[in-house]
């Protein structure tokens, strides 16, 4: 039992010492003490449990580790997130948006135009959609980092040729480096960002140079309909309160996962949902894919990076991108 109870304050210890170590990044001196402290105190619970025949040691220890527990509780429920910080420019706005009839305003439509990684121009646009006109559901992959890991993000299109993009992106600060570990520590707000395909497809295919595919994803129209005034209800309710990405729960596809299983209740939970690089394979499995007779040659044929960096602009970059796609 002592020894169960052990392991059990060796994770908390863990868990405590990375979320310190993420959330006093700035903060260096006062990161080491508290780490420091915190391994004293758990070191000292430790002992009296593998030691429980001294008795001093035992009221010593299960004070301070008491002590600290509830501190460290009280600091992390305090952590809240805010919509109030010094964002980077390609999340400083929020989107949001209304609906009157079939007619969806959206505020803050990004459409910057990036000549490199560094420099931009600015763009914030108002958009009008007719919710009657909207024709398709791509999802678009890109990948930087090997073959399970992709960033999702899904493109509304509609029979006047307009593309609507929603991005689910950690809302990095000023001076903020990308952190893996961070998204578990409420490092990052929670950002929604839509766009134009011009803006945060391009970016990533021919600036950034990731690699890109594009999916088109079968659904009714109704279920199409409900999953943009899905990503737009997500939107508008960030505006009043905003959230902490979460690496696992939420992140890019789990938010996805979450508005479709309202939509299509009973969507099966999968691994793939968080290797989103294996997003493909789980569509596939339910039936969400047309035009192809396997995952490979959906893989290949949809695999638009090298269509992308041949063109001059990107004026005609959301017809090039689908050239080849199935079901399109």
């Amino acid at each position: 039992m002592m020894i169960t109870l052990a392991f059990i304050v060796i994770a908390v210890f863990l868990w405590g010492t990375l979320a310190l170590w993420v959330q006093f990044t700035r903060h260096k001196a006062r990161r080491l003490l508290l780490i420091t402290l915190w391994t004293l105190v758990s070191a000292l619970f430790i002992a009296a449990l593998l030691y429980p025949d001294i008795d001093p040691l035992q009221t010593i220890a299960g004070i301070t580790y008491t002590l600290s527990i509830l501190a460290l509780v009280y600091w992390w429920r305090n952590i809240r997130a805010s919509n109030d910080r010094n964002w980077i420019p390609d999340v400083s706005r929020q989107v949001h948006g209304s609906l009157a009839g079939n007619t969806m305003t959206i505020e803050n439509v990004r459409n910057f135009i990036w000549h490199s990684p560094e420099h931009f121009t600015e763009q914030w646009e108002t958009r009008q959609y007719d919710l009657s006109k909207l024709a398709s559901v791509d999802l678009a992959l890109s990948y930087w980092s090997g073959p399970a890991i992709a960033h999702a993000l899904v493109s509304f299109g509609f029979s006047d040729d307009q593309y609507l993009v929603f991005s689910v992106e950690i809302r990095r600060k000023v001076d903020d480096a990308f952190s893996e570990l961070g998204g578990f520590f409420k490092m990052y707000e929670l950002s929604i960002v839509a766009a134009d395909e011009k803006d945060v497809l391009f970016v990533r295919s021919n600036i950034r140079q990731e690699d890109g595919y594009l999916y088109r994803v079968h659904m009714t129209p109704a279920a199409r309909q409900s999953l943009l005034l899905a990503y737009l209800d997500e939107a508008n309710r960030l505006i009043h309160t905003p959230r902490f990405y979460h690496t696992i729960t939420g992140n890019c596809t789990t938010l996805i996962f979450r508005m479709m299983d309202r939509i299509v209740p009973g969507l099966p939970l999968n691994w793939r949902l968080l290797a989103s690089g294996y997003l493909p394979e789980y569509l596939y499995e339910v039936g969400a894919l047309r035009g192809a007779d396997s995952v490979q040659e959906y893989r290949s044929r949809g695999r638009y990076t090298d269509r992308a960096r041949a063109l001059s602009d990107s004026s005609d970059y959301s017809r090039v991108i689908r050239d080849g796609v199935p079901g399109i």
